[in-house]
C-alpha cells in the first residue's frame, strides 16, 4: 500500500522564508550605553558649555619659616602619613588656619563673603548656596571651603594658595584676607613662644631683684642705727689701734723698769705708772669695744656679715637669672617664626574655572569605563545562566 502524499500548492509562509526583517534604527542603539555613557556626557556638556558661570582664580605662594629650621624633605613628609617622627612643619598650622572657622569668621568682618560667592547671574551649582546647601554659617564654611584650596611642596617647602571667586578682584580680595590672617596667626604664635619661654625666667630675675633690694635696704637700715659703713674696718682699726697702744705700754714699762734701776727714787716713776695706768685703761676700752659685750663689735660683725652674705648670694643669683633671661629671650628670637609672601596676590584678567572640556572628557571617560565594567560582569552572569 502506497504512502498518501499531500502536496502545497499555495503561497509560502513567511515563516519559512528566513528574511532577516531590519529594525528601526532607535530599536538598534544599544539602551544601556545611552543611560550610562551618552546621557551623562551630553548633561556634562549642556552645562559646562551653555550653564557654567566662569570664575576667576587668584593665586599666591608664601613659605613659614623659622631661622633654625630647615624645611621637612619628601621622604619627612611620607613618614608623616604613616605615622613615622618626623619634625611637623609650620606651614601646615596656616594652612589648617587659612582653611578654619575663625579664618573665614575674621574674613566677614571686613566683606560680605556669601555675597561675594553668590553674585547675580552665577549658575546654581557653582554658586554658594547651591540648592541642597542651607543658609548657615556652617553651611557658609563648607560652601567657603569649595573655592579656597592650599597645598604645599615638600621638595621646596613652598604652599601655594589659590582662591576661586565669580569676579577678579573678589578672588584677589579673599586671597589677600587669607594671607593677612595667616601673618597674624604666625604673629600670635611668635608672641605665645617668647611668652612661654621668657616669662618663667623674668619672674624668676624679678623676684632675685626683689630679694637684692630687700637685703641692700637691711644693710643700709644696720648701717644707719650703727653709725658706721663697715664694722670689719672699724674692728680692724680698733685691734690696730690696740696693738699701738699695747706697744706703747710695753716701752713705757721697759723704760720705767731701767729708770727704777738707775735712779729708784725718781719722781718720773710715778708719771711713768701714771701713763701706762691710762694706757692699759684705754687698751681694756678698745677690747671692751671689739669683744665682750651686746654692743662690741664682734656680735656687729656677725651681723654684717650675715647680710653681706645674703647680698652676695643675691647679687648672684640676680645675675644667674638674667643670663638666663637673655639666652630664653635669644632662643626665643631664634624659634621665631616669619611668614614670606614670594608671590603676592594677582588680579586674574581671565577665568580659568570650570575647565570645560577636561571635566567633560572626565565624565566621558568615568561613564565609559563603568559601562564597560557593568558590561562585563553582565556577560558573565548571562554566560553562567546558560551553563
Amino acid at each position: 500500500m502506497a504512502d498518501a502524499q499531500i502536496n502545497y500548492l499555495g503561497p509560502i509562509p513567511e515563516a519559512l522564508t528566513f528574511r532577516d526583517e531590519r529594525k528601526p534604527w532607535w530599536r538598534r542603539l544599544p539602551v544601556g550605553f545611552l543611560m550610562v555613557v551618552a546621557l551623562p556626557t551630553m548633561l556634562a556638556m549642556i552645562y559646562y558649555l551653555l550653564i557654567a558661570t566662569p570664575r576667576y582664580v587668584s593665586e599666591a605662594r608664601f613659605i613659614v619659616r623659622a631661622s633654625n629650621q630647615s624645611q621637612p624633605s619628601a621622604i619627612g613628609v611620607a613618614l608623616q602619613g604613616v605615622g613615622l617622627s618626623t619634625t611637623q612643619s609650620d606651614a601646615f598650622a596656616v594652612h589648617e588656619y587659612i582653611k578654619s572657622r575663625d579664618s573665614l569668621r575674621e574674613m566677614g568682618r571686613r566683606f560680605d563673603v556669601a555675597a561675594m560667592l553668590n553674585p547675580p547671574g552665577a549658575d546654581a551649582f557653582s554658586r554658594y548656596p547651591r540648592p541642597w546647601d542651607s543658609r548657615s554659617e556652617e553651611g557658609l564654611y563648607k560652601g567657603f571651603n569649595r573655592f579656597v584650596v592650599v597645598g604645599y611642596d615638600a621638595t621646596t617647602g613652598i604652599s601655594t594658595l589659590r582662591v576661586e571667586a565669580f569676579r577678579a578682584e573678589d578672588s584677589r580680595l579673599l586671597s589677600q584676607a587669607l594671607l593677612a590672617g595667616g601673618e597674624q596667626l604666625v604673629n600670635r604664635l611668635n608672641d605665645r613662644a617668647v611668652g612661654d619661654a621668657v616669662s618663667e625666667a623674668m619672674m624668676a630675675r624679678d623676684e632675685a631683684r626683689a630679694k637684692l633690694t630687700a637685703v641692700q635696704q637691711q644693710l643700709t637700715g644696720f648701717r644707719n642705727r650703727q653709725g658706721f659703713i663697715d664694722p670689719e674696718l672699724s674692728a680692724r682699726e680698733s685691734s690696730s689701734l690696740i696693738g699701738g697702744l699695747m706697744a706703747t705700754v710695753a716701752r713705757l714699762r721697759a723704760d720705767r723698769s731701767q729708770l727704777a734701776g738707775e735712779a729708784p727714787q725718781s719722781p718720773q716713776l710715778t708719771i711713768l705708772d701714771g701713763r701706762i695706768a691710762a694706757y692699759e685703761r684705754e687698751i681694756a676700752a678698745e677690747r671692751t669695744k671689739v669683744a665682750g659685750a651686746s654692743t662690741s663689735l664682734a656680735a656687729q660683725v656677725g651681723v654684717y656679715t650675715d647680710l653681706e652674705l645674703q647680698r652676695e648670694l643675691a647679687d648672684r643669683e640676680l645675675t644667674q637669672t638674667t643670663a638666663s633671661l637673655l639666652a630664653a629671650q635669644q632662643e626665643a628670637r631664634r624659634q621665631k617664626l616669619y611668614l614670606d609672601r614670594i608671590v603676592n596676590p594677582n588680579l586674574p584678567d581671565k577665568p580659568t574655572q570650570p575647565r570645560r572640556w577636561i571635566a567633560i572628557l572626565t565624565v566621558l571617560a568615568s561613564t565609559v569605563l563603568i559601562y564597560g565594567v557593568g558590561w562585563l560582569v553582565w556577560a558573565g552572569v548571562r554566560e553562567h545562566r546558560q551553563d
